[in-house]
């Protein structure tokens, strides 16, 4: 099945012009430029040919005018909330390089595979870059584009269907490494992928740590074993996971000195919601907020099926892989401070 939905897509979020509106202040970064998979994409998975898409209702049912944007949310995704943050009013128009396919680290070409081998797609999004920053020279002068450049905020969502798409599902690697040693991998591309960035000019990077994926419903539905809770084994692989990432960044922050890099944790503002929704105001974390809330996300979450929930600001998911606008705040607001330190 092709599931490239959760391919991890680029996106660039365009700059501003150089002038606001009388009394509006000017956003603390000149750009945001994102790297990352569907937690983030404002809509370019629209024009990769793939099935799975969320350009139609009930997605986007909250958002701005109730449009189905290419969001996987009913409204604002994580990547809005936190340009909202540095000072864009919305999410800025997204730039979508000729062919992108996205950045991942790991996915072999085909799915199905076992045998495919692996591609550092990671590589490929660092070309598409590279075509941004000419095509930013020619617009903006070779000056003003490297003041762009160096000032922008950069996130990287990086690593999620790495483990759901590709180790959890393919016999061939649960079979013959563990999830220490496939994270390990993981971790050493994402090393050399930032140290390409850096060298790209790149000086202000948020890394998101993974999800609690045992907690998602749908991970509840085909690995709980009939049990209605978080399931305990990947959200440990998650864990070591996140352990290394912040080593690596660690590490980065320590070889780079003008490189302000720091892990924005997705992980523990999400598993809270997840296991202690009535705490923070949600009532559901169990169940997704479409449909039967066990199995649809993309082409399942569709505006046919009954049974949608009427209040999606009360669950935490709104499918099966997508937590909700209201869960999407929650989490972002758990790491404004360090945003705050990426901008400053």
């Amino acid at each position: 099945m092709a599931v490239r939905y959760l391919l991890l897509l680029a996106i660039f979020l365009l700059p501003t012009q150089p002038t606001t509106q009388a009394g509006k202040k000017q956003p603390a970064v000149p750009a945001v430029m994102v790297f990352g998979d569907s937690l983030v994409d404002v809509g370019n998975n629209n024009y990769i040919f793939t099935i799975a898409k969320a350009n139609f209702p009930p997605y986007g049912r909250d958002f701005k005018d109730h449009v189905a944007t290419g969001r996987f949310c009913n409204g604002k995704l994580l990547i809005d909330f936190i340009a909202e943050k540095v000072g864009f009013n919305s999410s800025p128009p997204a730039y979508l390089s000729p062919q992108a396919s996205g950045w991942n680290l790991l996915l072999g070409a085909n799915f199905a595979s076992a045998t495919s081998g692996y591609n550092d797609h990671g590589t490929l999004v660092l070309k598409y870059f590279e075509e941004y920053q000419g095509k930013l020279a020619v617009v903006a002068g070779g000056s003003h584009a490297h003041s762009i450049i160096s000032g922008s905020l950069y996130i990287i969502s990086a690593g999620s269907c790495d483990f759901v798409f590709t180790y959890y599902i393919n016999p061939f690697l649960y079979m013959t490494q563990s999830a220490e040693q496939f994270s390990d991998r993981l971790i050493g591309i994402f090393n050399n992928s930032v140290t390409q960035l850096y060298g790209m000019g790149a000086r202000r990077i948020g890394v998101f740590s993974l999800p609690p994926f045992g907690c998602f419903p749908v991970a509840i539905t085909l690995y709980g074993h009939g049990r209605n809770e978080c399931v305990l084994r990947l959200n440990n692989d998650i864990q070591y996971h996140n352990m290394k990432l912040r080593a690596t960044v660690d590490s980065l922050r320590k070889k780079y000195h003008d490189l302000k890099i720091v892990v924005l944790d997705i992980y523990t503002p999400l598993y809270n919601l997840a296991t202690s929704p009535v705490s923070q105001g949600f009532t559901e974390a169990k169940r997704a907020c479409c449909g039967t809330g066990t199995v649809e996300a993309s082409i399942l979450c569709n505006p046919l099926l009954p049974g949608t929930c009427p209040n999606a600001r009360t669950y935490v998911f709104w499918d099966v892989w997508h937590p909700s606008e209201a869960a999407n705040k929650v989490i972002v607001d758990s790491f404004l401070d360090d945003i705050d330190i990426l901008v400053a």
